[in-house]
């Protein structure tokens, strides 16, 4: 699934989970449970409520107390405190890893912004139940819709903002370190329109702002209000969730590596191809019996590797083989959108991945778990039918 974000109003952690709710209202229950387990005291009540603004319906998320995370007279809570609280909270472990990894994303702008490190870092206004509240909640969704976010362009705001540092210009510095590489419109509306939160749930889903327009099917929409009150529109983010109408598929860039040997060993070469497949910016080896000069016949190496550390595989191409030269070049790759997994089939685990292509998705059994099995080639066929039937089936109880 695809959805995509238009912070017409801007972005806020309560107006992101107030979207997701109105889109998908099934999730309503489990993502106030979930804040709940979170830790907040008994006398922080939630709410979601129906909200009109410039004539638009939706959904607003309240949490309807305001209190620190440490005793009265504290102005900070260390982010310790707070990776610490999530650690021992009763929550699955893919909420616990998702909300700790947003507050650390805002973490680690706030000591880039500050000159300290990580570990030190003290929040202010997002040491209060309310950013707790909206962080673990947008955690719980994000982990349960396993989709692909991208935003359109986010509007700017300007002026200043008082904070616990004093006021601060919109967006605030550590805002701008979360927003990065975002497109952004100056639509004359002034104020705060991205908080930290909301910069920092873009920041982790790396909710690209996408140039391609290919065609899809809408499936659902939301509309999420915030607090504050526009001059001549609304203050809303709205969701659309998409399914794809084709293969989904990104476009990115690897290095390709290639040369020829006549004068190694086949033995010694197997080793120094398997050393270059084990190196980690490798993606890939191929080789292949070519004929090359004076007759003779060679072994054609092709070598695909991450582009940023393309020097390394050199010097391992050269180190690893007898070549004394490699063509090299940056290409662009297209690859279709797959996920993990793992199903359960006569009483073993068998790792599965699932392509989306143009006329479904397609499970593919990993070899590696289908080697383990005894017995011959008939039992690993067997194995293999009944993992990817399995994994079917669960898809379509999933849908």
């Amino acid at each position: 699934m695809h959805i995509h974000l238009d912070a017409i109003g801007g972005i806020a952690g309560d107006m992101f989970i107030a979207a997701v709710l109105d889109a998908f209202p099934d999730l309503r229950d489990g993502t106030l449970e979930a804040i709940q387990a979170a830790g907040l005291p008994a006398d922080v009540q939630l709410s979601v409520r129906e909200h009109t603004d410039h004539a638009l319906t939706g959904l607003r998320f309240i949490v309807d107390e305001k209190q620190r995370l440490n005793a009265p007279g504290h102005n900070h809570t260390p982010f310790s405190d707070i990776r610490s609280m999530l650690a021992e909270a009763p929550l699955e472990t893919s909420v616990k890893s998702t909300a700790t990894g947003i507050f650390t994303r805002v973490a680690e702008a706030e000591a880039k912004v500050h000159g300290r490190s990580v570990d030190t870092v003290s929040f202010h206004e997002l040491g209060e139940w309310d950013s707790v509240a909206d962080i673990v909640g947008a955690a719980f969704l994000i982990s349960r819709l396993n989709a692909r976010w991208t935003v359109g362009a986010l509007p700017q705001g300007s002026g200043r903002v008082k904070t616990a540092h004093g006021y601060l210009p919109v967006p605030t510095p550590a805002t701008v370190l979360l927003l990065e590489g975002f497109d952004f419109c100056d639509d004359g509306v002034t104020g705060e329109r991205v908080t930290p939160t909301g910069a920092a749930i873009l920041n982790y889903l790396e909710a690209n702002q996408p140039r391609e327009r290919k065609a899809r099917r809408l499936l659902r929409n939301g509309s999420g209000f915030g607090t504050r009150n526009l001059p001549g529109m609304s203050n809303v983010l709205r969701l659309l969730a998409f399914e794809a109408a084709e293969a989904v598929t990104e476009t990115d860039r690897v290095a390709e590596l290639a040369f020829e040997i006549d004068d190694q060993t086949p033995e010694d070469l197997a080793i120094g191809l398997d050393k270059l497949r084990a190196y980690p910016a490798v993606l890939d080896v191929l080789q292949a019996a070519v004929f090359a000069k004076k007759g003779r016949i060679a072994v054609q190496v092709q070598v695909l590797a991450e582009p940023s550390d393309l020097e390394n595989v050199l010097n391992l191409c050269f180190a690893e083989t007898t070549t004394l030269g490699i063509r090299h070049q940056i290409v662009e790759r297209r690859k279709l959108h797959r996920r993990h997994s793992a199903v359960e089939a006569e009483g073993r685990t068998v790792r599965i991945k699932v392509a989306e292509r143009p006329v479904g998705s397609t499970v593919k059994a990993e070899a590696d778990d289908l080697s383990k099995v005894k017995g011959d080639r008939g039992d690993r066929e067997r194995i293999r039918r009944v993992v990817e039937q399995v994994s079917r089936a669960q898809e379509e109880d999933e849908a």
